[in-house]
């Protein structure tokens, strides 16, 4: 068996959110003061990725200005095209874009558009597919997406904030994607508040060019609370170290699950055999409902692999 974790990996784990809005589309703060919030909420980066429309110029907002050695930024945006099957347009996160990104041409299609953002250099995210009411047709056809928003906080606001079953989909059909948790955070009076859902990001140092490097070869979890502190594949079971936990799961891509509970768990070690040669994930609950997911752990079973570029 083998797979390729971040825990164990050079450097250090940066705390970041990859889905954020700004004043240059329909966020409610300047990017200076949305900076300021993560950045004050101890977050080591931050994404803002503006909507990507003609209403709002097609920004690339530019945040170069507002990093630090403390606190750096990643240029991205949410890019918009026609249109899925229940929607009339695309969401797709793309993070690491160059910031003289072209606008999307009049007859590009939301894939097309993504294939272009992943060969300008950008980390691809479906963004919040459950609220978009993404099919698996719909999620086939994004050949070009590093990732899936597995939990989109905004999105929680009407239920459909969690997207693992299409994910689990996906990935039972041979994609090789890795999940990310996200804001999505706009900062209007109606939404929840920010800093809920984030990742971290295993890098050697806080350069931008490194984390994006990182978050297209997984070196990342997610979370809305707890932390890991490790997790290892050996000898047929995965040993998690993690922060004080109530429940901890291993699910993958059989039905059924994996679980251990108890009060104030910090370590545990669950058997992989149900999986067989798939994959697996895991998912650690704390005593506030918190949780915090790794990317899939791949088993032995060869996958397939986009071929829309690096």
């Amino acid at each position: 068996m083998s797979t390729s974790m971040p825990f164990d990996r050079p450097g250090r784990f940066w705390r970041g959110n990859l889905h954020t809005h700004s004043d240059q589309s329909d966020g409610a703060m300047s990017p200076e003061k949305t900076v300021g919030h993560y950045r004050d909420a101890g977050y080591d980066f931050l994404a803002i990725t503006d909507h990507f429309r003609a209403e709002y110029g097609f920004p690339v907002t530019d945040t170069r200005s507002l990093r630090s050695p403390e606190f750096t930024t990643l240029l991205g945006a949410e890019l918009h095209a026609p249109r899925t099957e229940a929607g009339p347009s695309w969401h797709i996160v793309a993070v690491g874009l160059p910031l003289d990104f072209r606008p999307p041409g009049p007859d590009e299609t939301g894939p097309e558009l993504a294939r272009r953002a992943r060969a300008a250099g950008a980390f691809i995210g479906m963004a919040h597919p459950s609220a978009s009411l993404l099919t698996a047709a719909d999620a086939e056809s994004l050949d070009a997406a590093h990732a899936v928003e597995v939990y989109n906080a905004l999105a929680a606001r009407e239920d459909r904030g969690e997207s693992w079953h299409l994910t689990d989909v996906l990935l039972n059909r041979g994609r090789r994607l890795t999940a990310y948790a996200a804001d999505d955070a706009h900062f209007q009076p109606q939404d929840p508040p920010g800093c809920v859902a984030w990742v971290h990001v295993r890098a050697p140092a806080l350069d931008p060019d490194q984390l994006v490097t990182a978050l297209k070869a997984g070196h990342f979890y997610s979370s809305t609370g707890p932390e890991l502190h490790g997790v290892r594949l050996e000898g047929g079971r995965i040993t998690v170290r993690c922060s004080p936990a109530r429940k901890v799961l291993l699910t993958g891509g059989v039905p059924g699950a994996q679980v251990v509970q108890g009060e104030e768990l910090t370590e545990c070690s669950l058997p992989v055999e149900m999986f067989g040669a798939g994959y697996c994930r895991v998912t650690v609950e704390d005593g506030d409902g918190g949780r915090a997911w790794t990317n899939p752990i791949h088993l032995s079973r060869p996958h397939r692999v986009p071929s829309a570029g690096a």
